[in-house]
Parts: C-alpha cells; structure tokens; sequence
C-alpha cells in the first residue's frame, strides 16, 4: 500500500518534509526561548518528538536521502556561520590566558571523556572511544554568553577571558574532529599508530594553514571582483562559493568538509563586504541570515529525530550518559586552572560546560562513517551524546548563577 504522504513528483514529498521539520525547529526554538534556554534545545527537543510519534511518515523523512542531504548543506552553512563569528586576526589575538583556558578544557576533557568512554563501553573499539572523547572537547559559547548578557557581565574579565578561548575552542575542536576522522577514514580501527596519528595532524594543519594564507591573500581580491558585478545578490554568491570550494578542498585533502567551511568563514571579514555596505547593501553576515534561518534548525531537528531514545531506555545506556556528562563537566573545570588570578576561575570553568553545535556535528558524522563495516557510533553512543549536549546546556546556567550568588553572600 503507498503511504499518503508519497506522490508522483518527489519535490512536493520533500515539500511537505521540510515544512514539518521547520515547524518542529521553530515551535521548539520558541518554547525554549520562553523558557530562557537556548533555541537549539527546543530544536533537538522537537525532533525527538517527532521521532518518537508512532507515524510511519516520521521513518520516511529520518531515511529521506534529499532531507539527509540539506542536513548536512546546514551543517557546512552552520560551520561557516561559526567561523564569520571570528576572524584569523581574533584567533591571534585571543591572549595567553584565553589560550590556556582552551588548551587546558581541550586536553583534560579529552583524557577525561577517554576514561568515560573507556568505563563505560567497554565492548567499543578503540576509535570509538577516541571519538566520542573528541566530541566532547568543544564548548558552545552561545548560552554562556546569554547567562552573563542577561546578568549584566557582559563587560567583564570573564566574559573576554571566556569569549576568547571560545575562539581557541572551536578551532582546537575542529582540529580534533579532522585528525581523528582522518584516522577512521585512512586507517581504520586496526592501524592506527603514533606514526599514522602524526601524519594526520601534520596534514590537518598543514590543510589550515595553507587554505588561510591562500585565502587571506586571495579573498579580498576575489570580492574586489565580485563588487563589480551590479547584480543583487554578488556578495553573497561569492562568500556561499568560497565556503563550498574551501569545503570541497578540505574533503580533497582527506579531510571533513566541515573544516574547509569553518576556514572560510574564519578567513572571511566584515572588510571584505565594506565596499558592499558602502553603497547601500547588508553585509555578508547579515545576508547570511536567511538562509540559516531554516537550513540550520532542520540539522538539529534531524539530530534529534535520529536519536533513539529506547535505546538509552536502560541501566548500562543511562550509564553511559552519566559518565560522558560527568567527564565532560569536570573536564571543563580543568580550565581553572588556566584562567588568570585576577578573575573569578569558577565562573570562567562553569562557563564552558555548554556542549552544542560542534559536539552534534561530531555525533551525525559518527553515525554516518563505517568501521569494518559497523557504524562508528551505534544507536546508544549517538543518542548518548545528544543527551550530553541537553544536559550540559540546561546544566550551565543555573550552576552560574548559584555559584555568582554564593560568591556573594561568602
């Protein structure tokens, strides 16, 4: 018997795919906004709902290979977005202590969420516990930096110490999640070596700084250019065309094509749409807006529709989701130790709990690569740390400010 929602032309199934996965994204965003959480939560939370409905059309669009491919266009558009919040210049300008707060959450969390994994699934291969600790290496900023907006700190020491190693953050991450994709893709679970491991890093940032000094040269001549062109729409076209070549360049290298768009976007800076704006148009960051508007909620909704909550519905996957939340708390505590004598540490540590965008990315790429011939994360390791993402990000804000308010009662 043909499903109801199937029809003779598949764009307008995909149509009607699409518009259920926007209203869950937009109707969970919003509920979680009025609950003074972070959108991407609803999003996630929005998809589980709808994963969870006992429809044979929520199975249909989790397998729907057209909906699958602009998930994963919103998650390079999404990397994009993260690197045009920073620039090459910020990176260098970040400071010692903000590195060392990025180094210091990086490395702990990382040894910490191998223990966890190690603990906790002890049937796991060895390059599944060396991913699910990358993937909790990286910090989403975004609901940290709303906790202190809305109390008031925004212009603090720990807002800068905390908003630059963010910077840091992302593309330590980012660095990880190459290096180690790399090692599943090139040489699988078996032969994976110091020697090999090291080939991968130098190729990684061999790739970064290669595509940043190409592009930092090649990118203002490029929108000098493109401003010559009087259609509408220039700029943008040329900033969607560098991130797409940049991530095609980065697959061709062997690498995720996640990290070319995050390169992108970091190369690229609001003097490259300065001569746009002058004559009266909107900036590239701002031209971005619509389209990831809707691209990017679909990725998370998809995120939380292929999380398979049953599968989490036992006392080893409940373990499993304690001990990787617990490892990536107290990892992220570890950057105390890095922060400056002269600003409150706790709050600085507390701040970097938030797991978020790049951890996701992490967990879908986990689903999708192949281990002798075994998906790289199974069903309860993906849900798991989309479970880690939720209860570090509802976690943060309240233990900031309990800590904020004991500091100044003590």
């Amino acid at each position: 018997m043909t499903p109801m929602w199937s029809t003779s032309d598949p764009v307008s199934s995909l149509g009607l795919s699409l518009a259920v996965l926007l209203l869950a994204a937009k109707v969970g965003g919003d509920l979680a906004s009025r609950l003074r959480q972070a959108p991407v939560l609803g999003e996630i939370l929005g998809g589980l709902l709808l994963g969870m409905l006992p429809f044979g059309w929520s199975q249909h669009i989790r397998s729907d290979a057209s909906v699958d491919m602009i998930g994963r266009l919103g998650v390079l558009i999404l990397l994009f977005e993260v690197g045009l919040d920073s620039t090459v210049r910020d990176v260098m300008k970040v400071g010692v202590a903000s590195t060392r707060v990025a180094l210091f959450g990086t490395v702990c969390t990382w040894i910490a969420g191998w223990i966890a994994a190690r603990w906790a699934m002890p049937h796991a291969s060895g390059v599944t516990d060396l991913f699910v600790a990358s993937s909790l290496t990286a910090t989403s900023i975004g609901v940290s930096a709303r906790v202190m907006k809305d109390s008031s700190r925004s212009g603090t020491r720990e807002a800068h110490v905390i908003l630059g190693a963010a910077v840091l953050d992302d593309v330590f991450a980012l660095v990880v999640l190459a290096v180690v994709t790399a090692a599943v893709v090139r040489t699988g679970d078996r032969n994976v070596t110091f020697w090999s491991v090291g080939c991968m890093v130098g190729r990684v940032v061999g790739f970064l700084a290669g595509a940043l000094l190409m592009g930092v040269t090649l990118s203002p001549w490029l929108f000098r250019a493109s401003f010559r062109l009087r259609s509408d729409g220039a700029l943008l076209a040329t900033g969607l065309a560098f991130c797409f070549v940049l991530a095609w360049a980065s697959d061709l290298a062997g690498l995720a094509p996640l990290v070319g768009a995050f390169a992108a976007g970091l190369i690229l800076e609001d003097s490259h749409s300065a001569a746009f704006v002058a004559r009266g148009e909107r900036s590239l960051r701002e031209r971005m807006e619509p389209i990831s508007s809707w691209l990017v909620p679909i990725f998370f909704v998809l995120v939380g529709m292929r999380a398979d909550c049953r599968a989490l519905a036992h006392v080893e996957s409940c373990s499993v989701v304690l001990a990787l939340t617990l490892a990536a708390i107290l990892g992220k505590m570890a950057c105390a130790a890095g922060a400056p004598a002269n600003v409150d540490r706790i709050s600085v540590a507390i701040a970097m709990w938030p797991r978020g965008e790049v951890t996701l990315v992490f967990a879908t790429l986990g689903a999708t690569l192949y281990v002798g011939g075994h998906p790289l994360l199974d069903a309860t390791q993906y849900s798991a740390l989309v479970a880690v993402v939720v209860l570090t990000t509802l976690a943060a804000p309240p233990a900031l400010r309990y800590w904020w308010a004991h500091a100044a009662n003590g």
